[in-house]
């Protein structure tokens, strides 16, 4: 059977990689047909997905997610696409994340003034 595996780190602490957990186990439900369970933990929580030929497991920690799949013998062909679509989700909340995160933290800044001439001295 071939695997997945996909690793991304991430400076989003456990509440908000947990935010991203359940919105990607939203989408691959939607999306995938998949059945997505979580379980929470102190330090991590696990995200079991499975459907016909597919099984894994997300892994939500404070600085990193965790990916492992395996397909079955019909769906193995596929194993690039299925990564790659994987990926990009996955990236592509991160991405979300980062730019809220971004837009958030970022204040107006007042421009610097010129300091005045200073006149010589005789």
């Amino acid at each position: 059977m071939p695997d997945i595996h996909i690793h991304r780190d991430h400076s989003l602490g456990l509440p908000k990689a947990r935010k991203i957990a359940w919105q990607w186990a939203e989408q691959a439900e939607q999306k995938f047909d998949m059945e997505c369970t979580v379980i929470e933990g102190q330090t991590s929580d696990t995200v079991e997905f499975t459907r016909s030929g597919v099984s894994g497991r997300l892994i939500v920690a404070a600085d990193h997610f965790d990916l492992e799949a395996k397909l079955g013998f019909l769906l193995g062909a596929f194993s690039k696409t299925i990564e790659g679509e994987i990926t990009k989700n996955l990236d592509t909340l991160l991405a979300g994340t980062a730019a809220s995160a971004a837009k958030a933290t970022t204040a107006k800044v007042a421009p610097a003034k010129k300091a005045p001439a200073k006149k010589a001295s005789r």
